[in-house]
């Protein structure tokens, strides 16, 4: 069995989905369509391709009305339910990707579909480029949603209108003034969802990247008002937490750095090959006589092909140090070779960050 998440779309797949297809579409030529999905080009198409390249084949097999296309959509997943299809299932991701591709014109039925549609498969990725073609008629509807009784829905209303979506496209107004969607997650804010929590923390967090004295504001605003909320805010502030943004150490009671120190610091090896580990191990202890909130972190500073460093921050834990407390940790950083980083060959650094501090810093050295 294939590892690669591509491959979810396979002849399997396409064959139960057919079987879909005929019961609502009694004319649907079953070899026409498995034949039309692997083309010549299939092996070459990656994720997001393949998905892309069903919902075009799927236009060529629905009506060309597309509201009447919408009900065809609906009566489908009734029957994938009714087969106890798993919901939100990411194999079916081309359903809302045709409503954003033919749907963009028809902004009453598309949301209509939407909202249908979003509790089998999220169509977070669909509603964005109604955002921007429909601006505060489109916010104004997930506003709405936000006060829906299903819990996929009201996480559509925020995960929908997040600034830095990843794999999404990005939405450039709500990252330059994010405050129409602010209402949404007022009302999102002690959700009795965690799903749904959760996405506004990362919604928030995306704020922070670009407007981080919203979030400091949030974050005072809605301190205390439920154990929920206080880790909505606690999620949400990560970023700026890892920049050692200093408001927000001081908000929550990470400054007082003074009576922690750092023993013993030391790097297994200070030159490892790419494949390899970077093991290196600490004493922290508290010498005050009061217990003391420590945020703990590390970075790495790694090497880029411009000879520039660029720093990443890991964090390790947070925790009270009892008085006199001292604790002894050890940490292994991988340099296995993955697709989102690239390794470059060279002397590197790595430093130690407490209460958003850097502490520490030495230097270890890649090689081949």
């Amino acid at each position: 069995m294939s590892s690669l998440l591509k491959d979810i779309y396979s002849i399997e797949f396409y064959s139960k989905f057919s079987e879909i297809l005929l019961e609502v579409i009694p004319s649907f030529n079953k070899e026409k369509f498995i034949k039309q999905i692997f083309d010549e080009n299939w092996q070459s198409k990656e994720l997001k391709e393949r998905m892309k390249h069903t919902s075009l084949i799927l236009n060529s097999v629905f009506p060309s009305d597309f509201e009447s296309t919408t009900k065809l959509i609906k009566k489908i997943i009734i029957k994938l339910r009714q087969k106890q299809i798993t919901e939100t299932s990411i194999e079916f991701m081309f359903l809302p990707d045709y409503i954003e591709k033919y749907g963009i014109n028809h902004f009453d039925v598309s949301v209509n579909a939407i909202e249908f549609v979003t509790q089998f498969t999220s169509c977070e990725f669909a509603v964005r480029p109604f955002i921007i073609k429909y601006g505060d008629k489109m916010i104004e509807q997930m506003y709405e949603w936000s006060l829906h009784e299903s819990h996929h829905v009201r996480r559509l209303s925020s995960e929908g209108s997040r600034p830095r979506l990843p794999w999404a496209m990005a939405l450039p107004t709500l990252k330059k003034d994010p405050r129409p969607i602010l209402p949404i997650l007022e009302n999102l804010k002690n959700d009795s969802s965690e799903y749904v929590r959760r996405s506004v923390a990362n919604n928030l967090n995306d704020i922070a990247k670009d407007n981080p004295e919203i979030v400091i504001k949030i974050a005072k605003q809605w301190k205390g008002f439920s154990k929920e909320t206080d880790a909505v805010i606690k999620h949400a502030c990560r970023t700026l937490l890892k920049q050692g943004h200093p408001e927000i150490l001081k908000h929550f009671r990470l400054t007082n750095n003074q009576n922690v120190r750092v023993l013993n610091f030391k790097i297994r090896k200070e030159k490892i090959a790419i494949g390899d580990s970077l093991e290196f191990s600490f004493e922290l202890q508290n010498i005050d006589k009061k217990s003391q909130s420590v945020r703990l972190e590390y970075a790495i500073h790694y090497l880029r092909k411009n000879g520039q460093l660029s720093k990443k921050v890991f964090k390790i834990s947070e925790r009270q140090l009892q008085p006199n407390e001292k604790i002894e940790i050890t940490r292994k950083q991988s340099f296995r070779i993955i697709t989102t980083r690239q390794f470059y060959y060279g002397q590197q650094k790595l430093s130690l960050i407490v209460n958003g501090e850097e502490r520490v810093i030495t230097n270890f050295e890649l090689t081949a």
